[in-house]
């Protein structure tokens, strides 16, 4: 009598179930390579869009620092003043031109000279303390991207040149994450200290939904502070720690940790409250 062989299968997997056996490996790859794909482009779109940030906020730079040089040189005579001849008769000597003011900066910053001749205002401090931040930072800056790229030292130029030089070479620092947001980071705090010396206001964005303290539409995204603050000044939290139950002038604020919550708790929307704290440089320049 023969018996059957136990180590052989006694029925066969026909052909078309093997292969669909074999279907869900492959469907693993391709939803793996989907997810690659994906990944790459969500990193070029990263790219693309910290390089157009730093791109703006060199563009507001570049437009402001000169306004700032302008503002360190002290006017010879006030705008206001009466005409120093009558009308009709010759005219007074002119004023130093722009240029000749800012030659008398440089050489004041560079040797410590005063130009000679009567002023009517004194320098302002923090004008002048923000004009060596900046041009500071702008050196260290083009040094820096050099020096991360290889390339040699960055020959000597003034401000403009110098952030020039930096905004051509964003193409090649897309390849370096860091670099590129510390480009970005640099311009965007460089570009905020020139607009507070010159007197530019903190940009200051609604964001809907409703105080969770007192219940009213007065929620503030403020992207300098990376922040949202209550501007209700009978509004009080429950903390008793917090110092808007002392202090008049204090509003209760929600640091980015907080924004989760407070858009839960407010009705608001997490992704808006998100974009109102970005990088606010286009708002800024139309100022």
């Amino acid at each position: 009598m023969n018996t059957p062989n136990t180590s052989t299968p006694t029925t066969r997997q026909p052909a078309g179930a093997r292969a669909a056996a074999r279907k869900p490996g492959r469907e693993s790859a391709e939803a793996a390579d989907r997810t690659v794909a994906d990944a790459s482009a969500a990193g070029a779109s990263a790219t693309d869009a910290t390089i157009a940030d730093a791109t703006l906020w060199i563009e507001l730079l570049l437009r402001q620092f000169p306004e700032l040089l302008v503002e360190l040189a002290p006017s010879y005579r006030s705008p206001s003043a009466p005409p120093a001849v009558p009308s009709g008769s010759a005219s007074a000597p002119a004023g130093p031109t722009r240029a000749e003011r800012e030659e008398a900066l440089r050489i004041e910053q560079a040797h410590g000279l005063t130009p000679s001749g009567s002023r009517t205002s004194p320098v302002r401090l923090h004008i002048s303390d923000a004009v060596r931040d900046i041009t500071d930072g702008v050196i260290e800056l083009d040094e820096a991207v050099h020096d991360r790229l290889r390339l040699p030292r960055p020959r000597r130029d003034h401000v403009t040149g110098r952030l020039l030089r930096v905004a051509g070479l964003l193409d090649r620092a897309a390849g370096d994450d860091v670099l590129l947001e510390h480009i970005r980071d640099e311009a965007r705090r460089m570009a905020r200290r020139c607009t507070r010396a010159l007197g530019g206001a903190e940009p200051v964005v609604r964001v809907s939904g409703r105080c969770p303290w007192c219940d009213s539409v007065s929620l503030r995204a403020f992207p300098v502070r990376r922040a949202v603050l209550c501007v209700n000044p009978a509004c009080r939290c429950a903390d008793r720690t917090c110092d808007c139950r002392t202090d008049p002038a204090h509003r209760h604020a929600w640091s980015e940790g907080a924004w989760v919550r407070l858009a839960a708790e407010s009705g608001g929307d997490l992704a808006e409250l998100t974009a109102s704290t970005a990088d606010t440089a286009r708002r800024e320049g139309r100022r």
